[in-house]
């Protein structure tokens, strides 16, 4: 069952929607959130991109897709927004949240959620920075838009990372995953997600005159089945808005050979969650079953509902100390 949600970006008017209040695991499209907090931090000054992100144990650890950081190394903000952009890099994510967490993911998750809340993403809870598989870490397809929307309207001088189609990280040159950025004309940004019990996730939006339209699709089966759905949604919203739009052949997109390798990972991760939270109490279904809109109050939405966010952004070699000492000996993280 898919869910899915066009609005117009300019005046968030919904043009289509089906099952948008459907709460389902965000996968990558979680690092939205990250980058809107990293964004966040460089408006207020709190970072430049050019600050040094320090490289835990912990972020050198995630699962692919990742730029393969080494611990106790640093690359800069501006290396880790590329790398979420384009390669969708989990040790990037999780680097940038410990940075922006005072050192600690968990914390960073908690603003994460804090800043959803703020708003109005009521149904969506944030567990980590990267969107590796949590049962509790949760969002909706209006959710997703109303978020892609404040990107645009919040910070339109960062939009332009969305659009980059490749950069160099370390002499390797690190590819965009967004096939709508290749196949959809108009289309300019932002971010795929994948995991087994996500499926196929897609976020974009795409100008043609001087309307601006966002898409999500959460829970397709397959690449092209998401392009292809998230094309026609596209379509038929620029028609809706006025916008003559050209017949378009029919999407075939080719599966990521990154997403398989994330699926083999993030089922090593699930395993590794089990494992580390068999006593922790959850509200999820079983593993790919999409959660029912009246799970909507999360276990610390009522907490966190309209709470102001502050950053506490970590000195570099403090963070890296901190995380270091932490996940050394937490058994919830592999060195």
């Amino acid at each position: 069952m898919l869910s899915t949600i066009t609005l117009d970006a300019s005046t968030g008017n919904v043009l289509s929607q089906d099952n948008p209040d459907l709460q389902r695991y965000p996968a990558s499209l979680t690092k939205l959130m990250t980058l809107y907090l990293t964004f966040k931090a460089l408006k207020a000054g709190q970072i430049s991109l050019d600050t040094a992100v320090p490289v835990s144990i912990h972020a050198a650890s995630m699962e692919p897709s990742k730029l393969g950081l080494v611990p106790g190394s640093y690359f800069t903000v501006q290396q880790a927004v590329l790398g979420l952009v384009t390669k969708s890099a989990n040790d990037a994510a999780c680097a940038l949240g410990e940075l922006l967490g005072g050192g600690d993911e968990d914390a960073f998750a908690d603003l994460m959620t804090r800043q959803a809340h703020a708003l109005g993403m009521n149904a969506t809870t944030f567990r980590n920075a990267s969107g590796l598989p949590d049962p509790e870490q949760v969002t909706t397809a209006r959710d997703l838009a109303l978020l892609t929307r404040h990107l645009l309207i919040d910070f339109p001088d960062q939009y332009h990372w969305f659009s980059v189609p490749s950069f160099v990280f370390r002499g390797r040159m690190v590819m965009n995953h967004d096939p709508m950025l290749r196949i959809y004309p108009g289309a300019d940004g932002l971010k795929t997600g994948y995991t087994l019990e996500a499926g196929r996730n897609l976020v974009t939006s795409a100008v043609r005159g001087n309307v601006r339209l966002v898409g999500v699709v959460l829970g397709a089966w397959s690449n092209t089945q998401r392009s292809n759905v998230m094309a026609s949604l596209l379509d038929d919203g620029f028609r809706q808005e006025g916008v003559p739009v050209d017949a378009a052949p029919r999407i075939d997109t080719p599966d990521d050979s990154d997403e398989l390798l994330a699926a083999a990972a993030a089922s090593h991760h699930r395993s590794s969650y089990a494992a580390r939270h068999a006593g922790r109490k959850s509200h999820s279904p079983a593993a790919g079953v999409a959660l029912a809109s009246a799970h909507g109050a999360n276990r610390r939405g009522s907490k966190l509902r309209g709470a102001s966010v502050h950053l506490v952004v970590a000195k570099p070699a403090a963070a890296h100390a901190t995380s270091h000492a932490k996940h050394a000996k937490s058994p919830r993280h592999r060195a």
